[in-house]
C-alpha cells in the first residue's frame, strides 16, 4: 500500500495544498494540488472557517496517512505571522479529528530535501518539482507548490508524529524519546536523594 501525504502550506489569504503517492525509491505520484482562499475583508473567524472548510474537504476527498504542515517561524510582519500560525492550528486539529498523524518541517529542512541545499530558491524548488513529478510546469500559485514540496519532504525524510517542546518548537519522535528518557533519569535521581 502507497503512502499517501497532504502537504499544507499554511496561509490566511491562500492555504496551500499538495498530495502525493509515493512512489518506488525516491519517485513521487501528483495526485491534487491548488489553494484553499479565504477573503482579506473578512473578519479573522470566516477567514479559517473558509480555509478549515477548504482543507476537511481535501483530507475527506484524498484520506492522507499524514498531514506535513511547514513549520511556522517569527517574522517582522507579526499579523502574517498569526494567521499563518492560526492556519496551522487548523490543519493540526483537523488531522487530529481523523487521527492522521502529523509531521512539521522548516522551510530550510524543505530547501535542502528538495533540492539538496538549504539556501535554495523558489525556482530551484520549483524546478526540481517539476522534474521529479514529470509535470509541464510547476504548480501555481507559489504556495501550491510549496505545499507539494513540504508533501515531498515527509516522503524523502519524514520523522513521523512531531511533539512541541516547551519552547514551541517542534520535535522529531526520536528527539521526543529523548526527552522522555532525561525527564525519567531526572525523576530517578530526585526520587533516589529524597530518601536521604
Amino acid at each position: 500500500m502507497s503512502l499517501r501525504v497532504l502537504g499544507v502550506d499554511p496561509g490566511l489569504t491562500r492555504c496551500g495544498y499538495g498530495v502525493l503517492d509515493a512512489g518506488r525509491g525516491r519517485g513521487a505520484s501528483l495526485v491534487d494540488v491548488g489553494v484553499v482562499r479565504s477573503a482579506p475583508e473578512d473578519t479573522i473567524d470566516l477567514r479559517l472557517l473558509a480555509i478549515s472548510r477548504g482543507l476537511e474537504a481535501k483530507l475527506e476527498e484524498h484520506a492522507p496517512d499524514v498531514v506535513a504542515i511547514e513549520r511556522v517561524f517569527s517574522q517582522n510582519n507579526t499579523s502574517t505571522v498569526m494567521g499563518t500560525a492560526q492556519v496551522s492550528g487548523v490543519a493540526i486539529l483537523l488531522a487530529a479529528q481523523r487521527g492522521i498523524r502529523i509531521a512539521m518541517h522548516t522551510p530550510s529542512e524543505v530547501k535542502a530535501a528538495v533540492t539538496g541545499s538549504g539556501r535554495a530558491d523558489k525556482k530551484q524548488i520549483q524546478t526540481v518539482l517539476v522534474k521529479i513529478l514529470g509535470l509541464s510546469e510547476a504548480p501555481r500559485p507559489a504556495d501550491a507548490a510549496d505545499a507539494i514540496a513540504i508533501a515531498l519532504t515527509q516522503l524523502w525524510r519524514g520523522p513521523g508524529p512531531v511533539r512541541l517542546d516547551a519552547t514551541g518548537g517542534a520535535r522529531t519522535s526520536a528527539q521526543s524519546r529523548w526527552a522522555e528518557a532525561e525527564r525519567a533519569a531526572r525523576r530517578a535521581r530526585e526520587s533516589s536523594t529524597s530518601r536521604f
